[in-house]
């Protein structure tokens, strides 16, 4: 009766614990009270969102000129003189457009010092039609509200404040680059705070980016007095191998400057689509966005920012009791000591004939098959859930709408099969024989940690809890389940939050990763759970509750409105063959695409060498013949073909004689591109005559104004770079040549790929008028032979 208490009583307490370690990760009250610290109003916040939010705002759109003014008569408000910086720049994936910042200064007390600058982009996703309000309007009026709650404290500050709204990060991160590798101010800056999205709601997390070591800039971040700091050192290690760049990144590569990401993750769905709207976006979120500003943008406004450089790198990770950190440098030795104890109890307790050594060795046997089995069930269960349930494979995000049930799902089919395989045992000697072989489990993964991943040093601290618990019981030969139950708290308040994360961050392919990271909290935490009398009747309770979750996803399987299904559809025309097809990059067709499609489409692979680039990956599934209509094709003109020694020096105006949005540029893969130009403007990161590329593709150009693309490089004659032109604009659905039905309200264009577009391919043919320079007059023309360019400024 008592065991049936005491687990009754901590299996409440352990839920509890979870929904708090949730609760107290945001501010919850922002929609009751408006105002925040600092003077901070979230409805200022909000109607800033609201204006920047209400329409699509893409580079190149009529919408993006209008935000960028608003923005300008914000500051301007503010008593500011903001400036507009204008140029081009090619970055990283061969991104090439026009940005157009906007930047402001708050003068500080100190003329000398390093400035703290404030960071966000004002351009929304192309394509999609996303309305960007949390990517990254939120951003926007976070800083705007933020600055104008600054300014009314009247509070002196040392250091000065810079604004950059900045252009083209969707595109390439080219505002960024823009400002980092052109204007005086970059400088001057000392810590960067940037602000941004990738869902539409939950916690923002801090993501920290530094040159080399995160000592200082972790301690002073520990120090502003933040009340929901949210990160660990884990998530940049994870962050740094994701396709995933900030503006943030520029900075530190190009400028050496170092700072912090702020951005919230869950809802990933949402992400670049025309979801990213006012309507989805949680106003606790925003709210939590200030919460980072506020407190760091007043102490660093007053500190020494020259004195954020550090050769140390620190673990950190923030618990609903406080903010831990502490040197990578202690992880060895925090592992070793935590080695030598868990040895030094077992051998007493073994000595001692309180532990079996027969015992501990068949408690392997669970532990590896809960491990195991929790495992393969959420791998092949998600596997099985795809082919149940096609349409997931439509959210290019890999998370689905309903997602957080297929978390709960199978967090509960693991606990289930954690309690079935536990169930044999009761004794409170056989509980902590089988205690001790999660305990070396854990030992031994945080050795590799140490070694591999140090930024995850932090999973040593629920093993010294569990140490612990078994030393009382070698010294006591009894267990205190109140003891072990407070003991269990770290485990809870530092593992549960990743058991969530990994499948919103990282996409529901990751939910075999929550379910043995379940599987092995719940082995680390056996003194607590061993006791549970009736271990059959739990595990019958979490699969009930595991069902339960698996029904819900279920009847949340379908689109509807608000939670809609992506598709897509391109107008392709082979300039010189003259032939047309309808495109689509879906793997299940809808009416909609069916329409054009047909019902049984062919494949995609006659357009396979013209996939363009996307961010996962995603390649054209379907193809149909269809009707060739005449638009104007652009004016290509070679002002220049000729060979001097063994180059080919050439020279490409491109002008649009339509309205366009996007230029994609193919050249043969085998061609070596030497002091590539665009527009006049060297790749960022060129640092030789060479020009790097991936694959077919030489450079996209997303276009402004219809200006002119103008490309010269140099090649080695006698080799022809078979250049191709992919010609886009995105108005297939308002062209007059076509009838496109409009969208079910239950559908919307697929984000992160060029969709709802007008495409011509066309080669791009050389004059074949070569003019051979003689010897003497190559002196006047640079030399592709050299190993290093000019500065792209020059």
């Amino acid at each position: 009766m008592k065991n049936n208490y005491t687990s009754l009583i901590s299996a409440l307490i352990f839920v509890g614990l979870v929904f708090l370690t949730f609760y107290l990760e945001m501010p919850q009250d922002s929609k009751v009270n408006g105002n925040l610290k600092y003077g901070f109003s979230i409805e200022k916040s909000i109607e800033k969102v609201k204006q920047i939010s209400a329409l699509p705002h893409y580079v190149s759109s009529e919408n993006h000129q209008k935000v960028g003014d608003y923005l300008i008569a914000e500051l301007k408000k503010l008593g500011l003189t903001p400036e507009v910086q204008e140029g081009f720049t090619l970055t990283e994936w061969g991104n090439f457009s026009k940005s157009r910042n906007i930047i402001a200064k708050i003068k500080g007390t100190n003329a000398n010092g390093k400035a703290v600058m404030l960071l966000s982009h004002y351009d929304s996703a192309p394509h999609s039609a996303s309305y960007g309000a949390a990517d990254d309007a939120s951003g926007i009026a976070t800083i705007l509200e933020g600055i104008r709650a600054f300014k009314n404290s009247k509070k002196s500050h040392q250091n000065d404040i810079i604004i950059l709204f900045s252009d083209g990060e969707e595109l390439g991160l080219n505002g960024a680059a823009l400002f980092v590798t052109q204007h005086p101010w970059a400088k001057d800056v000392g810590v960067v705070l940037n602000f941004e999205a990738r869902g539409t709601s939950g916690p923002s997390y801090m993501l920290m980016e530094t040159n080399e070591g995160n000592a200082e800039m972790v301690k002073n971040f520990a120090a502003s007095g933040l009340d929901f700091p949210v990160s660990n050192s884990l998530m940049y290690s994870i962050y740094k191998l994701l396709p995933n760049d900030t503006d943030l990144t520029v900075f530190r590569q190009q400028g050496q400057i170092q700072g912090f990401n702020f951005a919230f993750i869950d809802n990933h769905f949402n992400y670049h689509t025309k979801q990213d709207n006012f309507e989805h976006l949680s106003q606790e979120t925003l709210a939590h966005q200030a919460n980072y500003l506020m407190p760091l943008l007043h102490y660093f406004s007053n500190y020494d920012l020259s004195q954020l450089n550090s050769k140390e790198d620190f673990v950190y990770v923030n618990t609903p009791f406080g903010f831990i950190h502490y040197p990578f440098s202690w992880n060895f030795i925090l592992a070793g000591i935590a080695g030598i104890l868990l040895f030094f109890f077992v051998f007493l307790g073994i000595g001692k004939r309180i532990l079996s050594t027969r015992e501990i060795l068949r408690g392997f046997t669970p532990f590896f098959v809960v491990i195991t089995v929790s495992g393969a069930a959420a791998f092949l269960g998600w596997k099985i859930l795809n082919v149940a349930y096609p349409q997931y494979s439509e959210i290019l995000q890999g998370f689905t709408y309903n997602g957080h049930d297929y978390i709960g799902f199978f967090i509960f089919i693991t606990l289930a099969i954690c309690f079935a395989f536990y169930k044999n045992f009761y004794s409170v000697t056989q509980t902590f024989d089988f205690a001790i072989a999660p305990l070396l489990i854990w030992f031994i993964i945080n050795i590799l940690i140490a070694i591999f991943l140090p930024g995850a040093g932090f999973f040593i601290l629920p093993v010294f809890a569990g140490i612990i618990m078994l030393a009382v019981f070698v010294l006591t030969q009894k267990s205190f389940w109140l003891l072990n139950l407070i003991l269990s708290i770290p485990a809870i308040v530092i593992f549960v939050p990743f058991v969530v994360a990994f499948p919103i961050g990282l996409g529901l392919k990751m939910l075999f990763g929550s379910a043995i990271l379940t599987a092995l909290v719940f082995a680390l935490l056996i003194p607590v759970f061993g006791f549970y009398p009736k271990k059959k009747n739990w595990s019958l309770v979490m699969l009930i509750l595991a069902i339960g979750f698996l029904a819900k996803a279920h009847f949340n399987s379908n689109y509807e409105e608000g939670q809609a299904k992506q598709n897509s559809l391109v107008y392709f025309k082979d300039v010189d063959t003259g032939k047309a097809f309808w495109l689509t990059y879906d793997e299940n067709l809808d009416e909609w695409t069916n329409s054009y499609l047909g019902k049984n489409p062919q494949s995609a692979k006659i357009v396979e060498a013209y996939n363009l680039f996307s961010k996962y990956n995603t390649k054209f599934t379907f193809s149909k013949p269809t009707e060739t209509k005449n638009f104007p094709e652009p004016s290509i003109q070679f002002i220049r073909d000729e060979i001097i020694g063994d180059q080919r020096y050439i020279k490409i105006i491109i002008k649009p004689n339509r309205k366009v949005n996007r230029y994609d540029i193919f050249a043969n893969t085998n061609v070596t591109f030497h002091n590539l130009r665009v527009n006049g403007v060297l790749h960022v990161n060129q640092k030789k005559s060479a020009y790097k590329r991936n694959g077919r593709k030489l450079l996209s150009y997303y276009v402004t104004n219809n200006e002119a693309l103008e490309m010269s490089f140099s090649i080695k004659k006698g080799i022809e770079p078979d250049l191709e032109l992919i010609e886009a604009s995105f108005d297939l659905l308002e062209n007059p040549e076509f009838s496109i039905k409009k969208r079910e309200n239950w559908m919307m264009p697929k984000p992160f790929v060029l969709t709802d577009a007008i495409v011509l391919k066309q080669k791009i043919k050389a004059n074949f008028n070569q003019e051979i320079i003689p010897q003497q007059l190559t002196d006047s023309i640079e030399n592709p032979s050299e190993n290093i360019i000019p500065d792209a400024q020059n």
